[in-house]
Order: structure tokens, then C-alpha cells, then sequence
């Protein structure tokens, strides 16, 4: 299992975690044995194209995976408890006031017929029992808390009468109202111009910070993950191809797919010459993963051991990486290096 610094407190811990989506004609494995560590305080990204199920295995951990998908193995847990274990009543208990989570679109998140002020103020009233005049009360000081201007008006407006960036700060007030220990962002700057999005991931960082949380961030954006992130799990096909931390991931990639996601950032400290360097090929669809090493299609090394799915092993460097060059089962070319120097 990936794992972080063994010194460190873990508030999540997942344990080959299996989310499975059940059709007429077949089985979708969207999450497909992952496992990692959050620890107390940090922030972990899961990055990877999309298809690559991150966001289901964010939903996962709230178990909020709705039919045709189920939680069909693993195990979540949460300050040393199984999440799957919990019954729903507990769950509810838990959603909202220990784990919190940021989805993706807060216009379609946010409820069009309820005010601001009505929104967050049910956070209050289900985990904390105030009444209506102590919830407006905190549900202003969580406006102020994210920098919304004019608090006093934003609270009895409509999600429609904000912009992106507020309407975007109104989901983070509802989501840390009852400060929770862990918040689940889930792209959390999708759809917002550049600016806005620096704003509102320095305001999650200096939030985190206030509020002692951890922080799991579910990105595709290498550049959001390389301001933020403490430690990087990277996807593809349902399975993490290589954990590390973030400096790690940057400075010394190890696995292909990896390197190709790197490879395709603009250069940050000169002009562009030329296209930048894409990966070949497309995600596969989930219900018609290639055999063995689901990145092998799309990978310039793949040789014929490859065929056979490679386990998640610790390298040399103590981080973890899913690729048979790093085995000495590998058939393949015996000079090739993946890896390549770069910094954040």
C-alpha cells in the first residue's frame, strides 16, 4: 500500500479499495484496488486524465456512489474505523461535519430555490442542533471566514446572483462550517478563469492551516498539484501507477505514464518551441481494459512482460511505482530510463 512518512499520524487510511459499476452486459471496475494514506495536517492529490477514477474514489470514501456503481471490497479508514462498516444513519453523522467534501460544480451543487444563508445554515441545524438565529450568525461568520464581501447581503441572495468565484466560496463556507478533520476537493477551480482559481486554492490552503484539516485534492491540474499537495497519487484505468511525494513526483517521475503528464506542461521558465509533447492514444473505456499493464497501448517501453499486470512496488527512493522496468522479471530494453530531472 502506498504509504506515507511512517512518523506521521494517518486520518484515512484506504485498503485496496474496489468500486465496481454493474450493467446489463458487464462490470465497470472504476476503482480497481486502490489503496493510500492521508496523513494528519497534509494534503494529498490524485491526479490522472479523466476516466482515470479519481472522482469516484472520492465518492467512494463518503460512500456516495449511487446505482449501478457499489463498494464491493476494501476497506476506508477513517481515525481507525471502517467506513464500511458504518450504517447509513452513522454515515450522515459523519458526511458534513468530519468529512467534508467540495464538489466539482457549485452551480449545480448549490440548491437553485434555497438563499446562500439557508444552505449553510442546515449544515449547523443537523450537526450541531443551533436554531435559526445562531445559524445565520455562524453561517456570516463562514462567509467572512472565505472572503465574500458584503456578507450581510451575499446571505439572503440566490446561488445565481453570485459569480463562479463566490458561488465556488459558498460550497468551501458549507463544506468546513462544522470544521472538519478531512476535506475532499474535487476539482475544486474547474470552470474558473486563472485568477479566481489561485484564489480560491490559497484560500483552502490558508484555510487548512486555521483549521489543523487534512486535505485529499482531486485534480487533473499538475500545476494545482504542485503549489498544494504534500504527497501525489497518481491514476490510470481505476489504479494508482505511482505514489510519492510531490518533490518526487516533479523532480525524479518513475513511472511512464507519469513522465507523460509532465512532459505535456509548458515549460514555466522559457518560450515554447514547438508542440509540447503529448501521450499517445486515449484512455481505454473502463469496460474494455487492455490485459496486463492497463497503460501499455499508450507506453514507448512496453515490452511483452507487460501482458502481465505489474504489482505496486517500493523503488530505491522509498516512493511506489506500478511498472515492470523497475522489476528484474523486465524483459525489455535494459538501458531504458523513464525517469527525467525536472523541478516544480
Amino acid at each position: 500500500m502506498p504509504n506515507t512518512n511512517k512518523s506521521e499520524e494517518n486520518i484515512l487510511e484506504i485498503n485496496n479499495l474496489q468500486t465496481t459499476f454493474f450493467t446489463e452486459e458487464s462490470e465497470v471496475k472504476a476503482v480497481d484496488g486502490v489503496s493510500f494514506t492521508i496523513p494528519k495536517g497534509k494534503t494529498v492529490g490524485v491526479v490522472g486524465e479523466s476516466g482515470s477514477g479519481k472522482s469516484i474514489t472520492s465518492l467512494s470514501i463518503l460512500r456516495l456512489v449511487d446505482k449501478p456503481g457499489k463498494i464491493v471490497g476494501g476497506e476506508i479508514k477513517f481515525k481507525g474505523e471502517n467506513l464500511l462498516d458504518k450504517s447509513e444513519t452513522e454515515m450522515r453523522k459523519i458526511r458534513g461535519k468530519e468529512i467534508s467534501m467540495i464538489f466539482q460544480e457549485p452551480m449545480t451543487s448549490l440548491n437553485p430555490t434555497y438563499t446562500v444563508g439557508q444552505q449553510i445554515n442546515e449544515a449547523f441545524k443537523i450537526h450541531e442542533g443551533l436554531g435559526k438565529t445562531s445559524a445565520r450568525k455562524r453561517s456570516l461568520e463562514m462567509l467572512k471566514l472565505v472572503g465574500i464581501p458584503s456578507p450581510e447581503k451575499r446571505i439572503d441572495q440566490y446561488p445565481h446572483e453570485l459569480s463562479g468565484g463566490m458561488r465556488q466560496r459558498v460550497m468551501i463556507a458549507i463544506a468546513l462550517a462544522c470544521n472538519p478533520e478531512l476535506l475532499i476537493a474535487d476539482e475544486p477551480t474547474t470552470a474558473l478563469d486563472v485568477t479566481i482559481q489561485a484564489q480560491i486554492l490559497e484560500l483552502i490552503k490558508d484555510l487548512q492551516q486555521k483549521l489543523h484539516m487534512s486535505v485529499l485534492l482531486i485534480t487533473h491540474d499538475l500545476g494545482v498539484v504542485a503549489e498544494t499537495c504534500d504527497y501525489v497519487a497518481v491514476m490510470y484505468c481505476g489504479k494508482i501507477v505511482e505514489f510519492a511525494d510531490v518533490k518526487s513526483i516533479f523532480n525524479n517521475p518513475q513511472h511512464p505514464y507519469t513522465v507523460g503528464l509532465l512532459s505535456s506542461l509548458p515549460p514555466h521558465d522559457r518560450d515554447i518551441e514547438g508542440d509540447l509533447p503529448v501521450i499517445p492514444g486515449a484512455v481505454p473505456s473502463p469496460d474494455e481494459l487492455p490485459v496486463g499493464c492497463r497503460f501499455a497501448p499508450r507506453c514507448a517501453h512496453a515490452s511483452d512482460i507487460c501482458n502481465t499486470l505489474p504489482n505496486l512496488v517500493t523503488n530505491e527512493n522509498g516512493n511506489q511505482v506500478r511498472c515492470w522496468i523497475y522489476s528484474d522479471k523486465w524483459d525489455g530494453n535494459p538501458e531504458v530510463e523513464v525517469n527525467a530531472e525536472r523541478t516544480t
